[in-house]
C-alpha cells in the first residue's frame, strides 16, 4: 500500500514537471501559503506550509511565464514542493521574469513606461547574506561574512518601476541592454557592494526592472543610488545603522519616523523580515515624479501609502552587524 501510494505521488509529480523549467535562486514568502506536492492535484502530504518571512532555495518553475515555483521545503516529504509565485518574492538567478498570462494585467504587465509610482529597495546588507542561501554566488556577501567589507551604510537593492494593476509582476520589459561606464560602476560600488566584485546582480536587476522606465542604464543606477543616499541620512537610516548588533521595536521605529517628518513619510515605509526577527531589507513607496535633491519628505512627495508597514518581522527586530555570526 505505501509503495503504490509512493509511486502515485511520483506520478503526479511527474506530471506537474513535465512541462517546467529548470531555475535558481531563492523565494521568499511574504504570507504563508500551501507547499504542493503536486499543484495540478493540490496533493500536499503532511499539510507542508511555507513561512512569511522565510526564504526558500528554488529548484523549478512550471513554464517561462511562471506562476509555480518548486522549491526546497526542510522537514517536508517530500521536501520538494510547489508554490505559487503569488505568495512571495521570486529573485531567481538569470531567469528573465515576465509575467503571467492572462488576469493582473496579463501581457500589458511587461510592456515599458507604463508604471504609476516606483519602490526603492534597500537592503541591510549583513541581514541579507546571513540568512539568504547565497551558495557561494555572491562575493559581496564572502567579503562581508569574512570582514573585509564592512556595513557602514544602507545598500541598494533595486529601484522598482510599480503599475497598480500588475501588482509586484511589473517587469521582464524589453529595453537597451545593460551597460555602464566606469564613473558609474564607481559610484554605485559603495551602496551596491555586488558591484565591487562584478556586475551580476546590477545586470539582473536592470534586466527585471530597469527595462521598464525611460532612465538609460546609467542615470537609472545613479539616481537610485540618489535615493538611498537620501534614505541612509535620514532618521530611518540613524535607527537602522545605530541598531547594528542590537534590536529595535517595529512600532518605535514608525513613532520616531513620524515623529520627525510625519504620518505621510512613517506610512511610505515597509519593512521586510527573515526568520520573523532580523532585518532585512527596507521599502520605500516612491511616486512616479519622485526627486532625490531634498530630504526623505521631498523624497516621499504624494507616494501612496504602502501596505503593510511590515513583512515577516516580529514586534522586535535585530539588525546584524557585519561578519559571520
Amino acid at each position: 500500500m505505501h509503495r503504490q501510494l509512493a509511486a502515485l505521488l511520483l506520478a503526479v509529480a511527474a506530471l506537474d514537471a513535465a512541462a517546467s523549467e529548470s531555475a535558481s535562486g531563492t523565494f521568499t514568502a511574504t504570507q504563508s501559503c500551501e507547499a504542493f506536492a503536486s499543484f495540478a492535484k493540490r496533493t500536499n502530504p503532511g499539510e507542508a506550509k511555507v513561512a512569511a518571512g522565510t526564504a526558500y532555495t528554488v529548484r523549478e518553475i512550471n513554464k517561462v511565464e511562471y506562476d509555480w515555483l518548486r522549491v526546497e521545503v526542510p522537514g517536508a516529504e517530500p521536501s520538494l514542493r510547489w508554490v505559487q509565485r503569488s505568495c512571495g518574492t521570486p529573485a531567481l538567478a538569470e531567469q528573465a521574469v515576465k509575467a503571467p498570462s492572462g488576469g493582473n494585467g496579463g501581457e500589458s504587465c511587461s510592456i515599458a513606461n507604463k508604471q504609476d509610482s516606483y519602490v526603492l529597495a534597500i537592503t541591510w546588507q549583513p541581514g541579507f547574506c546571513e540568512h539568504v542561501p547565497y551558495n557561494g554566488k555572491k562575493p559581496e556577501c564572502d567579503a562581508m561574512n569574512s570582514g573585509a567589507l564592512e556595513a557602514k551604510t544602507l545598500s541598494l537593492h533595486g529601484l522598482w518601476p510599480n503599475k497598480k494593476e500588475c501588482g509586484t509582476r511589473y517587469g521582464g520589459c524589453e529595453g537597451p541592454a545593460f551597460a555602464l561606464t566606469k564613473e558609474t560602476i564607481d559610484k554605485v560600488a559603495p551602496w551596491m557592494p555586488n558591484f565591487y566584485f562584478e556586475r551580476t546582480f546590477g545586470a539582473y536587476e536592470w534586466n527585471k526592472h530597469g527595462k521598464c522606465q525611460a532612465l538609460p542604464p546609467d542615470e537609472y543606477f545613479v539616481k537610485a543610488v540618489s535615493a538611498v543616499k537620501v534614505v541612509n541620512d535620514s532618521e530611518v537610516g540613524k535607527i537602522v545603522l545605530g541598531s547594528a548588533g542590537k534590536s529595535f521595536r517595529v512600532g518605535e521605529f514608525f513613532d520616531r519616523v513620524k515623529a520627525r517628518y510625519g504620518e505621510r513619510v512613517a506610512a511610505s515605509i515597509t519593512l521586510v523580515c527573515t526568520q520573523r526577527k532580523y532585518l532585512q531589507e527596507i521599502r520605500v513607496a516612491l511616486p512616479l515624479d519622485f526627486s532625490t535633491g531634498g530630504e526623505l519628505p521631498q523624497l516621499v512627495g504624494n507616494a501612496a501609502p504602502a501596505a503593510p508597514r511590515e513583512i515577516g518581522c516580529d514586534d522586535q527586530v535585530l539588525v546584524e552587524a557585519a561578519g559571520r555570526n
